[in-house]
C-alpha cells in the first residue's frame, strides 16, 4: 500500500520549497510515480514516510526546529530522486513488467513532469522562452510511448530491435537527466540557458526518427518464429494522405457533399495521427482510405463520384456434431410430455415441431429421448434422424434419412445421383406415417432445400428441429409449434452432476456441500454439468479436490449470475460505437433493438426483464457464452477486460474494468482505444488524456459518485459519457450523442447543454433541473432546436422550462417532475402541456401537488403508448381523456387520488391497453366491462387498501394473462380467485393467478389449487 503524503503535500503547499511553486508540483509528480512504481521495501519508500511524519510535526512558522529538521531531510529526498530519472530497471518495479512498457512508463513520467512545466510557463520568465520547444518535446515523446506499445514483446531480442531500444534508453535518460535540473537549481538564476540542451535534445530526436523509420521498413522483412501482427507506415505516406483529403475538402462540387462531413472527420483525426505517428494498428485502414481516395479522385476527375459499401466482417463457426451424450436426461419432464403430446397427438397434417434454446442446453438429449420413447416408436411407421449442422449438404441428408428408412443398402445408396435420392425417399415415406428429426438446423434453407420430398399423406407424420434460432420453425411454416427449452434449476443440476459423477453411487457426505457449489456455477446448462463432471470424475474423491475445482469455477465466470444489463443503455453503446446501420425511415436505436432480438431468437443472448408492455428491458449472456466471447474478442484486440494491473501500451480498443482496486505504472496511452468502460474506485485518480480519440467513457458503474476522471477535457471525440457529474467543460464535447449522469443529488443543467445539436439521451439518475442561467437565456429566446429523443429524470416548475420542451420536437421518452406554474399569458395557474409532441411514446410523470392550488393535466399526445403517473389528483375528466387515448397500451397508476371513491369505465375508453397497474390507488369500488379493455392482458393491483373486488367481467376479456394482487384487502383477492376458478371451468388454461400479502411468501394460485387438486 501507498504511503499516504497527505502532510508532505500540505507543508510544500504553505511552505514552497526554496520559494519555488515549479519545484513543489514536479515533486509531487515525482512522488506519485515512485509510490506506483517501487515495492513497499525500497528505501525511497522508507524515506518518503519519514518525511511525511517529519512534515506533521511541522508547525506554522518556516524558523520552527521541526521545519528546519523538514528542510534537511527534504534536501536529501530530493538528492535521491536522481536514480529515478534513468529508465528504472525491472528489480525496481513492483511486479515484472515487459520491458518496453516499463520504458513508456517512464517517458510517461517525463512526459507528465512537462505538462506541469507548460502550466507554469507563463509565470518563470526563463520558461516563456523555451516553451514551444518544450511543447516538441512532449510530442516527440508520445511518439515514442507509441513506438514502444507497437513493438510486439516477441521481437525485442532481436539484435536490429535491441540495438534501437538502447538509442531509446539513451536519449530518454538525457532528457530525465534534463528534467532533473528544476529539481536541484535553487533560484530561477540557475535554470537560465534553457534553449541549447532543448535543442540538443530535440536535433538527438530528429537522428532517432530517422532510424525509427529505417527499422520500419525493414521489420516486416525480418525473419522470426511467430509473425509480426504490427505494420508500420512512414510519415510521408500519411502526409500523402491528408493532401489527397485536402484536396477533396476544397472540392466545390455537390458530388460529394453527402460524404464532406465524413472527409472532414477523417482529416482532422489524421491531422492528430501525423502528429503522433499511430498508424501500425491503422496499416490497413490506410491503405484501404487511400485506395478508396484515389478511385474517388479518380471518379471526381471524371465527372463520377460512387460511395461504395464496404461490408462489415462478420465471423463465422465450424459446425460440430454434438458430443456424445448418454440416456440419462435430467430435467425436462414437463417439456418431454409436451413435446411428445405433439408428435402423437394434433392435426393429421404434416407438422414441424422446433425445440430451440441456446449451445448446449440440451435440446439433441431431449429430442433423442423422445426419438427412442417406446410411444413413439410404436406410433410411427418410419423413423429417421439426420444432423444437419450450419455448413449442411441437402445429399448427404438424404443419405442419412434414406439410410434409416430403407432396406436398400448402403452402397447402394451412397453410389446414387441425387435425383434418384430424392424419388427413393419420397417413395419410401408415400403413404406412412413417418417421424424425421433434423438435429442442429441452423436456418431455413436446410428445409427449403429437401421440403418436397416429404409428401404430406395426412397420416400424422412429424418433423422435429433442434436448433438454436427461433425463428427457424416459424419460417418453415406458419403451422409450426416451437418449444422454449428451460435452463436447468439448481437442483437438477447438482442431480445431473452426481449421475454422471457417481453413476449408481451414492455422494459421500463431505463432497455434498461442495457439489451443489459446483452445480450452481453451472447456470443451469447441461452441458457446463456434463463437462465438469468428467473432471471430477477423474479426481480423488477429496473435499480439496473439488474445492479447488469450484474455486476455479468461481473465478472464470461472473460474480452475479443473475446481472441484467439495462437495454437502453446497451443500445446507446451500440449506436455510439458506430455498429448500428443507418436504415431509412428508421431511429438508429430501433434497429439497434432489431439487431438484440435477433440475437435472443438466436439463443446468444437472454432476456433478464421484459418491460410492462412485453418489450425487453434488461438482458444478459450466459457465463460460458460469455467466456468464449472474451476469449475470441481478446485474440481479435477488439475488448479486454482488466481485473487488475492496466498497462500503458494496451493494445486492445476497448477496455472494460472490472476491479475496484487496480495498479498502474503510469498513464493509459492509446489512440486507438475506442472505450473504456467499467468501474473504478476513484475515478479522479484514473487519467485519459492520452486516449484523444476515445469514443466512449463510461464510469457509471463506479462506487464513487463525487469526481470525473483527470484529462476528460481532452475527449473531444466522445459520442458516449457515463459519470457522476456534469463537467464544467461539457461544450467541448461537440460529437456527444449520449449523456448517462449517475447522480445522488439533484443537478443543474448548463444552457449550453440543451444547444448541443448532436446530444440524443440525457439521464439524470438523481434528478435535474434549470439552472438560473438557462432561465436567463430561455428569456431571450436563445434556444435552438436540439435532437433529443430521451430526457429523464426532468424537474419542471417554471413557465419557461416549458420552452425547452417545445424545443425537443423528436422526444420519444420523457421522464419528469412537475408543479403547476403561472401562466403569465392567461394570467393562471397550469401544468406544462404535452400535445406539441408528435413522436412521444412513453411519458412518466411524478407530480409535486400544491395542497391549495389544483389543476388538470388534459393534454396528452395522441401517440402515446406508455404513461405512468404518480402522486396525482386526478379528476374523471382527466381519466376519460387518458382512457381515449388511441394508441395506449400501458398505463401504471401509482400511489394518487382518483377524484373520488367509484371509478367507472365507459364504452369506447382503453381500446389498446394492454397492462394496467394501480399501486397505491385511493378507489373503492371499479365499474368496468371486458368491452371497456379488450385487449387487456396483465392486470396488477397493488395496496389497494378501499377496494372491494374486482370486476368479475375482466374475467371474460379473451386476451387476459395474468392477475397479480399484492398487499389487498382478502375480498379483492376472493373475487379475483373466484374468476380464476370461473375461467377454469370454462376450460381457460392459460390464466395465471398471483396473490400475495406482506405477511406471506408470493403464492401461485394456479399451482397451489393444482397441487390440492391431485391429493
Amino acid at each position: 500500500m501507498a504511503p499516504s503524503t497527505y502532510n508532505l503535500n500540505r507543508v510544500l503547499k504553505e511552505y514552497p520549497y526554496h520559494h519555488n511553486q515549479l519545484q513543489n508540483r514536479l515533486i509531487q509528480t515525482a512522488i506519485q510515480f515512485i509510490t506506483k512504481l517501487c515495492s513497499e521495501n525500497h528505501k525511497i519508500i522508507d524515506l518518503l514516510e519519514l518525511l511525511e511524519r517529519s512534515a506533521k510535526r511541522c508547525l506554522p512558522g518556516r524558523h520552527s526546529d521541526d521545519f528546519i529538521r523538514f528542510s534537511h531531510m527534504f534536501g536529501y529526498f530530493v538528492i535521491e530522486l536522481r536514480v529515478f530519472f534513468t529508465v528504472p530497471n525491472q528489480q525496481l518495479s513492483k511486479t515484472a513488467l515487459n520491458p518496453n512498457e516499463l520504458l513508456a512508463a517512464f517517458i510517461d513520467f517525463l512526459h507528465q513532469i512537462f505538462e506541469e512545466i507548460q502550466i507554469l510557463s507563463h509565470g518563470p520568465y526563463f520558461l516563456v522562452s523555451v516553451k514551444g520547444p518544450i511543447k516538441v518535446l512532449q510530442t516527440e515523446l508520445k511518439f515514442l510511448i507509441t513506438f514502444l506499445g507497437d513493438t510486439p514483446s516477441q521481437h525485442i531480442e532481436l539484435e536490429e530491435t535491441k540495438n534501437l531500444l538502447t538509442d531509446i534508453r539513451a536519449l530518454v535518460n538525457a532528457v530525465g537527466s534534463f528534467v532533473y535540473k528544476f529539481f536541484v537549481k535553487e533560484t530561477a538564476a540557475h535554470m537560465t540557458g534553457l534553449d541549447l540542451p532543448l535543442s540538443d535534445l530535440l536535433q538527438k530526436f530528429e537522428l532517432l526518427k530517422t532510424k525509427i523509420k529505417e527499422h520500419c521498413i525493414t521489420f516486416p522483412k525480418m525473419q522470426s518464429g511467430t509473425p509480426t501482427k504490427t505494420g508500420v507506415v512512414s510519415p510521408f505516406i500519411v502526409d500523402s494522405l491528408l493532401d489527397d483529403l485536402k484536396d477533396l475538402m476544397n472540392c466545390d462540387s455537390n458530388r460529394i457533399s453527402v460524404v464532406k462531413d465524413q472527409i472532414l472527420t477523417i482529416h482532422e483525426d489524421f491531422l492528430y495521427l501525423q502528429s503522433f505517428l499511430r498508424v501500425p494498428h491503422v496499416m490497413e485502414k490506410i491503405k484501404n482510405i487511400m485506395a478508396a481516395i484515389q478511385e474517388t479522385k479518380k471518379s471526381y476527375r471524371t465527372g463520377i463520384l460512387e460511395v461504395a459499401d464496404h461490408p462489415s466482417k462478420q465471423v463465422s463457426f465450424e459446425a460440430q456434431k454434438p458430443p456424445i451424450v448418454e440416456d440419462t436426461m435430467v430435467g425436462f419432464k414437463d417439456e418431454a410430455v409436451k413435446i411428445s403430446d405433439q408428435l402423437i397427438g394434433g392435426t393429421d397434417q404434416l407438422q414441424i415441431i422446433s425445440i430451440f434454446g441456446m449451445p448446449g442446453l440440451g435440446k439433441t438429449t431431449l429430442a433423442k429421448k423422445l426419438y427412442n420413447d417406446p410411444s413413439i416408436v410404436y406410433h410411427f411407421d418410419k423413423r429417421a434422424w439426420c444432423v444437419v449442422s450450419q455448413t449442411y449438404q441437402t445429399r448427404n441428408m438424404l443419405i442419412d434419412i434414406l439410410k434409416s428408412i430403407s432396406d436398400v443398402g448402403r452402397d447402394k445408396i451412397l453410389n446414387m445421383e441425387d435425383e434418384h435420392l430424392a424419388e427413393q425417399l419420397y417413395k419410401s415415406l408415400k403413404g406412412m406415417r413417418y417421424l424425421i428429426v433434423m438435429d442442429d438446423i441452423w436456418n431455413v434453407n436446410a428445409w427449403d432445400d429437401c421440403k418436397r420430398y416429404f409428401p404430406d399423406d395426412r397420416s400424422g407424420s412429424r418433423i422435429l428441429f433442434t436448433t438454436r434460432l427461433k425463428d427457424v420453425g416459424l419460417q418453415a411454416s406458419s403451422h409450426s409449434v416451437n418449444n422454449a427449452l428451460p435452463f436447468l434449476s439448481e437442483v437438477e443440476c447438482w442431480d445431473l452432476l452426481q449421475q454422471k459423477v457417481f453413476q449408481n453411487d451414492h455422494c459421500p457426505p463431505e463432497l455434498v456441500d461442495i457439489g451443489k457449489q459446483i452445480a450452481t456455477y453451472c447456470h443451469g446448462l447441461p452441458l457446463a454439468v456434463v463437462v465438469i463432471a468428467a473432471i471430477v470424475a477423474n479426481l480423488e474423491m477429496k473435499e480439496i479436490l473439488w474445492q479447488e475445482v469450484a474455486l476455479s469455477l468461481s473465478s472464470r465466470i461472473s460474480e452475479d449470475p443473475n446481472s441484467k444489463y439495462p437495454l437502453r443503455k446497451l443500445l446507446s453503446l451500440w449506436v455510439a460505437e458506430g455498429f448500428v446501420k443507418k436504415v431509412e425511415n428508421k431511429s438508429l436505436e430501433d434497429t439497434a433493438e432489431e439487431y438484440l432480438t435477433d440475437l435472443i431468437d438466436r439463443s446468444l443472448v437472454l432476456v433478464a426483464k421484459r418491460r410492462s408492455n412485453g418489450g425487453i428491458k434488461a438482458c444478459n449472456i450466459h457465463d460460458l457464452l460469455r467466456e468464449m466471447c472474451l476469449r475470441i474478442a481478446d485474440k481479435e484486440k477488439f475488448v479486454i477486460v482488466i481485473k487488475d494491473q492496466i498497462s500503458i501500451c494496451e493494445q486492445h480498443h476497448r477496455l472494460s474494468i472490472q476491479s475496484n482496486s487496480f495498479h498502474s505504472y503510469s498513464r493509459l496511452f492509446g489512440l486507438h482505444v475506442r472505450s473504456l468502460l467499467g468501474c473504478v474506485l476513484d475515478p479522479s485518480a484514473f487519467d485519459c488524456c492520452n486516449l484523444k480519440l476515445l469514443r466512449i467513457l463510461d464510469f457509471s458503474s463506479t462506487g464513487s459518485r463525487s469526481y470525473n476522471p483527470i484529462g476528460i477535457e481532452s475527449l473531444v471525440q466522445l459520442r458516449l459519457l457515463a459519470i457522476s457529474s456534469i463537467p464544467s467543460s461539457i461544450e467541448i464535447f461537440v460529437n456527444l450523442e449520449f449523456l448517462f449522469v449517475d447522480n445522488k443529488q439533484v443537478v443543474q443543467i448548463p444552457d449550453i447543454l440543451l444547444n448541443m445539436s448532436k446530444l440524443r439521451l440525457l439521464h439524470f439518475r438523481g434528478g435535474a433541473k434549470f439552472s438560473e442561467s438557462f432561465l436567463r437565456a430561455s428569456m431571450d429566446e436563445s434556444f435552438q432546436k436540439n435532437n433529443l429523443e430521451t430526457v429523464s429524470f426532468l424537474f419542471i416548475y417554471y413557465e419557461n422550462n416549458e420552452k425547452f420542451l417545445r424545443c425537443s420536437p423528436h422526444l420519444r421518452r420523457l421522464k419528469c417532475r412537475l408543479t403547476v406554474f403561472w401562466d403569465s399569458f392567461k394570467k393562471d395557474y397550469r401544468y406544462p402541456t404535452f400535445n406539441f409532441f408528435n413522436h412521444l411514446e412513453s411519458l412518466s410523470v411524478s407530480f409535486h401537488l400544491s395542497y391549495n392550488i389544483r389543476r388538470d393535466l388534459t393534454t396528452f399526445p395522441s401517440n402515446l403508448r406508455k404513461l405512468t403517473l404518480r402522486y396525482f389528483d386526478l379528476s374523471w375528466k382527466q381519466m376519460r381523456i387518458i382512457g381515449r387515448l388511441p394508441n395506449l397500451q400501458v398505463l401504471k397508476l401509482e400511489d394518487g387520488d382518483l377524484g373520488g371513491k367509484q371509478w367507472d369505465t365507459d364504452e369506447g375508453e382503453f381500446q389498446q391497453l394492454k397492462f394496467l397497474k394501480l399501486d397505491g390507488v385511493t378507489i373503492a369500488h371499479w365499474n368496468a366491462s371486458s368491452d371497456h379493455f379488450p385487449r387487456l392482458q396483465h392486470l396488477i393491483l397493488r395496496k389497494l387498501q378501499h377496494l372491494k373486488n374486482i370486476p368479475s367481467s375482466l374475467g371474460d376479456i379473451p386476451t387476459l394473462h395474468t392477475i397479480e394482487v399484492h398487499d389487498c384487502k382478502k375480498a379483492v383477492a376472493d373475487s379475483a380467485t373466484q374468476i380464476w376458478d370461473d375461467q377454469r371451468d370454462m376450460g381457460n388454461e392459460e390464466l395465471k393467478l398471483i396473490i400475495s400479502d406482506s405477511f406471506t411468501t408470493l403464492t401461485e394460485i394456479s399451482e397451489l389449487r393444482l397441487d390440492i387438486s391431485q391429493l
